[in-house]
């Protein structure tokens, strides 16, 4: 049964009981707690039921909830069980077939199982449009609080990979105690500049006591890395190429180094975390820097990083390794005695998803998802085969030097099938000259890119990429004048017949320039207070 038919199965039996029992539905609609239309609406299998008001309607009904979810589960059970275990929230359970049979051979408790599940598939969505509305409610109304000091919020889509993100920047995302991990065991193996996956083998075995074995994953999955720790064996998919493969060895190094050497506890210290993914996540992160650290030893490689002038290509090939594994690396040289230039690193595909974020610059990354259009990360994807270079000035002055490089990895000859990422990397503006991608520029001003951190926060009156509207200004539109995106907010000489009379003040943007008022109130709050004071 699919979420559209159980809707309607839902509301079509709820009227039901309600007609049995002759209660109009505006007196239902007002015991239960809801409104008439949003009742007429569920029983109509239009909106879905959650929960708790499905609970409280089979209390009022004075049904039976067991006999009531195992209705909604009749006709073919089989096939219920079928659809039901494709799920991929499922698939987890691994459920074996003699389970499987003893739940077909229960017609009432599998049509239950099947119901229960969509039922909580449809209140996890609700939760989660709530959770991402509570959410961009909270930061609208920290952004507008007068001053400086205002906290972050609550931040309800904290995630484990933002509190990862945020334990890396505050370690600059440099770890001395894996930089001299990794440098012991070069010497102690007598690694040079190039490594290849069989030097690496010998290591893993000599100094861990663990073999390499390849094996093909189970068919439908896509475990590329496996340890075995009865055995003692590290398990590699075959269909790794040399450059992916001796990456997972040099992480799987890491990962046994981190273990023996208790790094892990050292480097969190007494850190607390939200989430009990965390922690887990830190060690990934800290292997994977192993990894790059064992590959692309700092001395050598900040000597090689300076001498090329950030030539991230060119580096790829001098130490053998990707084009974002150098990408990576360039935003560990925070050695204070080998200092390297700040960077921020963006992980995006060609839908926009950002998989992978790092601020070295002090931007600020949207943390609800999307970003901005105007960035040369997504950009490069008009030019998969070319360097992306550009520009980007941020509304409030701030401005970076940025550089994008798409990087395809096709199975089966099919891009579709394989992977599409764009790694871009960004300097302070300044910073530019320094690098083998430098682009010249007389004024800043006229040759940088206009941008912002995501629609949804960004200050720009003028954009005509804009996917929303900011949270910046109460969103409102004039039907008789048209800007070249709808989402741009109007200022108050611009609008047409029916701004005539709609007031609104000008006021200063905080750094020496007069910028006009969009003709709704701004929710900047301190802006307005300057402004005030401005007055008097």
């Amino acid at each position: 049964m699919n979420e559209n038919a159980l809707n309607a199965n839902v509301g079509l039996k709820l009227r039901g009981l309600r007609l049995a029992r002759n209660i109009k539905q505006t007196d239902a609609a007002k015991d239960l707690g809801v409104s008439p239309a949003y009742l007429n609406l569920i029983e109509k299998g239009k909106r879905v039921m959650p929960f708790p008001l499905l609970w409280k309607a089979l209390r009022y009904f004075d049904q039976d909830p067991e006999q009531f979810m195992s209705t909604l589960g009749e006709g073919r059970v089989d096939e219920a069980l079928a659809k039901l275990l494709d799920e991929p929230l499922l698939k987890s359970l691994d459920i074996d077939p003699e389970s499987l049979q003893s739940l077909s051979a229960e017609p009432k408790l599998a049509g239950t199982v099947a119901a229960l599940f969509n039922l909580y598939k449809n209140t996890r969505t609700q939760l989660e449009n709530v959770l991402a509305q509570l959410n961009a409610e909270e930061r609208a109304r920290t952004q507008s609080m007068p001053g400086s000091s205002a906290g972050p919020g609550l931040r309800f889509d904290y995630s484990p990979f933002d509190e990862v993100s945020d334990f890396l920047q505050t370690h600059h995302n440099y770890f001395p105690e894996l930089e001299e991990q990794a440098e012991a065991l070069r010497r102690d193996f007598k690694l040079g500049r190039l490594i290849n996956s069989p030097e690496l083998i010998p290591l893993l075995e000599e100094r861990f006591g663990y073999r390499v074995r390849f094996e093909s994953a189970a068919s439908g999955s896509s475990v590329v890395r496996r340890f075995d720790t009865e055995a003692q064996e590290l398990i590699l998919s075959p269909d790794l190429t040399e450059q992916p493969l001796k990456f997972q060895i040099a992480a799987s190094i890491g990962l046994l180094v981190l273990d023996r050497e208790k790094l892990v506890e050292r480097i969190v210290g007494a850190m607390r975390t939200r989430h009990a993914e965390t922690q887990r996540l830190i060690k990934v992160n800290l292997a994977n820097y192993f990894a790059g650290a064992l590959m692309l030893p700092y001395g050598d490689f900040f000597k090689e990083v300076e001498r090329t002038r950030y030539d991230v290509e060119l580096l790829s090939n001098l130490f053998g390794t990707t084009y974002e594994t150098v990408a990576h690396r360039l935003c560990n040289l925070s050695d204070p005695k080998r200092k390297g230039l700040p960077f921020h690193f963006l992980r995006s595909d060609i839908a926009g998803n950002i998989s992978k974020r790092y601020s070295g610059t002090g931007i600020k990354f949207a943390t609800g998802g999307g970003s901005c259009g105007k960035w040369a990360v997504h950009l490069a994807f008009l030019n998969p085969s070319q360097l992306t270079r550009q520009y980007s000035m941020m509304p409030d002055g701030t401005s970076y030097f940025c550089f994008a490089k798409v990087q395809l990895q096709p199975i089966e000859g099919s891009i579709v099938r394989g992977t599409a990422y764009s790694i871009g990397l960004g300097t302070h503006a300044e910073n530019a000259k320094y690098l083998a991608y430098g682009l010249p520029t007389t004024d800043l001003r006229k040759d940088a890119v206009p941008s912002g951190i995501s629609c949804r926060f960004c200050e720009r009156t003028d954009c005509n990429q804009r996917a929303a509207a900011s949270y910046r200004f109460a969103f409102s539109f004039d039907e008789y004048t048209k800007k070249d995106c709808f989402f741009s907010p109007l200022l108050v000489h611009e609008a047409g017949r029916g701004g005539e009379h709609r007031g609104g003040n000008g006021h200063g943007n905080g750094h020496g320039e007069h910028r006009e008022q969009p003709r709704t109130d701004s929710l900047d709050k301190s802006a307005r207070r300057r402004n005030k004071g401005e007055e008097h």
